[in-house]
């Protein structure tokens, strides 16, 4: 094998949860180009071509039983991109208890070859994670499917913040776990992101640190431009990176951190806070 192949897919499996569009549609694109067997999960219609499609609906309990079965086989790698933004019915599970649930059924049936990987999109927003690690991790606990819903729904977590943070939580918290089955994890924050979802919420979301990008003479990262470090993080290049999330937001919360762009300070010290 060249060195370089390390950087590739040849051969591999791969799964990508919310490949239909944005983030996830790039990844799934990108890994097919790198030589993978793709096969995209996802309630939206999916139009690449060349990849396997299967239904699979985050905020339903029965729908995820059924696309891991129907996934059948193994694989090399996981993409778990699918996400929903704000005041979306059901944010707490397709955000995140439905992901984790995904992970678990194919952990029960060993479908992860060993070497391979998981690789989640969480988002900056899930930064100050840490202040709040004791309550993150009381419901990372709950492995039962709709008690762990309805303990954020009571707890008044079932929101776009938090589930960004049980991710980064469990990346940290199951490296360790995971790396005895052979397997890796790992996530990406990005920063805005020109996606559908995106531009749905453009004020909020693209608006965020636009000062910033436009002082930089850059604009919004694209799909692309994500899906290239995520990608990586599952490959075999990134063998030796595991429980790490992944900062992809062009500087922005390092500039406001150390105040070498002032204006980005209060709010990246209010994230890192974890208020």
């Amino acid at each position: 094998m060249a060195l370089m192949d390390a950087f590739g897919y040849a051969g591999k499996r791969v799964a990508v949860v919310g490949g239909a569009t944005g983030m996830g549609a790039a990844a799934a694109e990108l890994v097919k180009e790198a030589g993978a067997e793709v096969v995209v999960l996802d309630r939206a219609p999916v139009t690449q071509e060349g990849v396997t499609s299967i239904t699979l609906d985050l905020s339903d309990k029965n729908s995820i039983e059924t696309a891991a079965a129907a996934l059948g086989g193994r694989i090399d790698a996981l993409f778990s991109c699918a996400g929903v933004a704000e005041g979306t019915p059901g944010i707490e599970k397709i955000n995140w208890v439905g992901h984790r649930y995904f992970i678990e059924l194919l952990l029960e049936r060993d479908a992860f070859n060993k070497g391979s990987a998981i690789g989640f999109i969480s988002s900056a927003a899930g930064l100050g994670w840490e202040p709040n690690l004791p309550l993150l991790k009381e419901w990372l606990a709950i492995t039962d499917f709709d008690a762990a819903a309805q303990w954020a729904i009571d707890n008044e977590k079932a929101t776009y913040q938090w589930t960004k943070r049980a991710i980064c939580t469990f990346v940290a918290t199951e490296a360790y776990n995971f790396l005895k089955k052979g397997i890796r994890v790992n996530a990406i924050l990005p920063g805005p992101t020109d996606t559908p979802l995106a531009q749905a919420n453009a004020q909020t979301w693209l608006g965020f640190g636009k000062d910033y990008r436009d002082d930089a003479g850059i604009t919004a990262a694209t799909p692309l431009e994500q899906a290239y470090p995520l990608v990586f993080l599952c490959s075999q290049a990134a063998s030796a990176i595991s429980g790490i999330t992944l900062i992809t937001d062009d500087g922005y919360m390092s500039s406001g951190l150390t105040e070498s762009y002032p204006a980005a300070a209060p709010i990246v010290k209010y994230f890192y806070s974890g208020a």
